[in-house]
């Protein structure tokens, strides 16, 4: 990837980050900044983060998932 591709995409990823309102999604993206430490990287999750991917885990197993395409059509048509 050259430097130019490199910088439009951190321009692309600022640009998106702007526009988020989500609290829940605001706080992963910080975690995930801040996680520069050698520990696991779950220790470092809020409660409720941990309880969105256990029940999305819980969710899989269970079978209840959808397609790629199905959910990236409604993210499109929402």
């Amino acid at each position: 990837m050259s430097t130019a591709e490199l910088n439009e995409i951190k321009l692309d990823l600022i640009a998106w980050i702007n526009q988020i309102s989500d609290v829940d999604l605001i706080s992963l993206l910080e975690g995930i900044r801040n996680s520069r430490s050698k520990g696991d990287w779950w220790d470092e999750l809020s409660t409720n983060q941990k309880k969105i991917i256990l029940s999305g885990l819980r969710d899989a197993e269970a079978g209840k998932l959808i397609s790629s395409r199905s959910f990236w059509k409604k993210l499109k048509n929402a």
